[in-house]
């Protein structure tokens, strides 16, 4: 087997016996059962998920996946292909918005070329995983070919079992490239059925025109690629991108390695719905950063059956919606272990 089938055949679900245990602990808390809502939701599943009732979320890390999109030819983006480089260059720099949150979280921060169309300069902390200098344009062809979509996918298994090897012990990801939404809404469309009119949204803030545009792309690109939508694989082969195969197969990584994965927006989770698909018990390891503006975001959550932890109008991607939600879930952690029992506190219990 390969590496891809081999991740794939060590991922266990979740067990139903450590959420009932962890469950159980609760009651002992010194608290109104169910008095901290989805924060004892989260606290359980992570508690499953690391298979002990003293789970950790004390090294955090976020891994920013960059690639371009062919795609872009159709005028589908409100900015030009060269914003992916440059935006490349202000993550290892410090200023953009993921590194302010990340740096607010006390976050671990690693940034990953899998198929930036421009030359990156050489950075300090730029991880070279270079497949190909962009996708193609799937509306004439597919976004790439099979050993192009295996190596993406391979580059983010193993940079999961790289931050499972260090120590992490809750992990999120993002990304960057132009004209992804594009991507991810063609991703949407094929993955849950939905009409492309209510999947595609305006990204980066596109004009009507180029809405309309984006809309006929989709189309286009779903109609010449019907007969190879059927399966996970073939989606995202025709209509991915690169980053998104790299952030696909960090999704399977993480879950192989069981830790928790705090997934941040659309294009994040159009990668994560994709894993979803290849294998259906990697669901039990994702926590839902937020749900953004995008209109098909809101549909690949619920065709996961993840509710998000935030409402706050993103739409930056990058990973910043992960950043904020990785303090929710430590704060959930911390109040689960860290609290005191009735017994243990001499509270007496109802």
């Amino acid at each position: 087997m390969n590496l891809l089938e081999n991740t794939v055949a060590s991922i266990r679900p979740i067990d139903a016996e450590w959420i009932a245990a962890a469950a159980r602990r609760q009651l002992e808390l010194t608290k109104p059962p169910g008095s901290l809502g989805r924060l004892e939701e989260i606290a359980n599943r992570c508690a499953a998920i690391r298979e002990s009732l003293n789970p950790t979320a004390n090294h955090p890390r976020i891994v920013i996946f960059a690639a371009d999109h062919g795609v872009c030819a159709e005028g589908v983006s409100a900015y030009p292909q060269e914003v992916t480089a440059q935006m490349v260059a202000n993550y290892l720099r410090g200023g953009a918005g993921i590194n302010a949150l990340a740096r607010a979280g006390n976050i671990e921060l690693k940034v990953v070329d899998v198929g930036v169309l421009a030359p990156l300069p050489i950075f300090d902390g730029l991880i070279s995983r270079r497949v190909a200098a962009s996708t193609r344009n799937f509306c004439q062809e597919p976004a790439m070919s099979e050993a192009e979509m295996q190596a993406a996918l391979e580059t983010g298994i193993e940079l999961a079992a790289d931050a499972a090897a260090a120590g992490c012990d809750i992990l999120g990801f993002g990304e960057m490239g132009i004209g992804n939404t594009t991507s991810a809404s063609a991703i949407t469309a094929a993955l849950t059925g939905e009409p492309v009119a209510t999947v595609v949204g305006r990204g980066t803030g596109v004009d009507d025109e180029s809405l309309a545009r984006k809309c006929r792309a989709v189309e286009r690109a779903l109609a010449l690629h019907a007969g190879r939508l059927q399966s996970a694989l073939g989606i995202l082969q025709c209509v991915g991108g690169l980053e998104i195969a790299a952030m696909c197969g960090f999704c399977l990584g993480a879950a192989a390695h069981r830790v928790p994965i705090v997934i941040d927006g659309f294009i994040a989770t159009s990668a994560a719905a994709l894993a979803v698909r290849i294998c259906p018990a990697v669901a039990g390891y994702l926590i839902a950063a937020h749900q953004s503006v995008e209109p098909g975001h809101a549909r690949l959550l619920a065709s996961m059956g993840l509710e998000p932890l935030l409402h706050l109008g993103l739409r930056l991607g990058e990973g910043t919606g992960s950043a904020l939600a990785m303090g929710i879930v430590q704060a959930a952690i911390a109040a689960f272990t860290q609290m005191a029992t009735f017994t243990g506190a001499g509270v007496s219990n109802r």
